[in-house]
């Protein structure tokens, strides 16, 4: 054991300094960027009226936040995309609990799961404002149909992962469905069901703000739109930073709930 492991401990202690080596790496490759968009804005290579130099985004992003309108703006798309998210992951693990049990079931609907599946949310923006109007209720649909699938099909596999032995010993000891369910099926689906939140977090932001920005309902979205039919461009890119900065930190946090799962499951399934 120790002869195994031992070798292995210098690898361990350099994992640190390696990911510190990375995210160094990836902040001066974006400010890198920043310096160069400021510099060909402010040589006339690009056009200031469509990019304007990164320090004047910059100050209007502090300007705004001096105001209540970015934390309401943020409130009201965080609160849709939370609301979205729960449904979506909601339906789709049960869903996909029902379909990989049923597989007869799952089958006979397959063709209407991989037809509607594909559909982009944004082409059913016509038919949705028109059936649902043009409040939150009609971003909270299309972000819940672009979630409810990338949930589904994984909710899927994930049932249908379970090891056939532990399959197998649940029916000698005449489990319930339910038992079999709590104890087999879901630790199964977990790995998978994890990664597929963290997906569906990143789809309903986009499919939330995007409504936003089409529909002209309040958020951040709302307010893109808003800055650029006043000719404010630098507002416009603040607010585009501001949904940028969100969706990075709730990646952060899905992935590392993803990897808190992931290593659970390891233990449990080393135990």
């Amino acid at each position: 054991m120790t002869a195994v492991t031992a070798p292995m401990l210098p690898r361990l202690r350099r994992l640190p300094s390696f990911a510190i080596g990375t995210h160094g790496l990836t902040v001066a490759f974006i400010v890198g960027l920043i310096l160069l968009q400021e510099i060909l804005t402010r040589a006339d290579v690009l056009p200031a009226g469509y990019f304007p130099p990164a320090s004047e985004i910059a100050a209007a992003f502090v300007r705004e936040f001096s105001g209540p309108a970015p934390a309401i703006a943020l409130w009201n798309t965080a609160s849709t995309w939370l609301l979205a998210l729960g449904i979506a992951v909601i339906m789709g693990t049960a869903a996909g609990i029902v379909l990989g049990l049923l597989t007869p079931l799952e089958a006979l609907l397959r063709p209407v799961i991989e037809f509607l599946r594909p559909v982009p949310s944004v082409a059913l923006i016509p038919l949705v404002v028109l059936t649902l109007g043009t409040g939150s209720q009609s971003a909270l649909f299309l972000a819940v149909f672009a979630g409810f699938w990338q949930v589904l099909v994984p909710a899927i596999a994930g049932v249908r992962a379970a090891h056939p032995v532990a399959l197998e010993t649940a029916r000698s000891y005449h489990l319930t469905v339910w038992q079999r369910i709590r104890w087999i099926q879901l630790p199964s689906m977990l790995p998978y069901l994890a990664t597929a939140i963290r997906l569906a977090t990143s789809t309903t932001l986009i499919l939330v703000v995007t409504a936003e920005i089409i529909i002209q309902m309040p958020g951040i979205g709302y307010e893109i739109t808003m800055s650029r039919s006043a000719g404010e461009p630098a507002r416009m890119y603040a607010y585009i930073a501001l949904s940028g900065f969100a969706g990075i930190a709730l990646n952060a946090v899905m992935r590392r709930l993803e990897n808190r799962v992931l290593s659970a499951q390891g233990l449990q399934e080393n135990r």
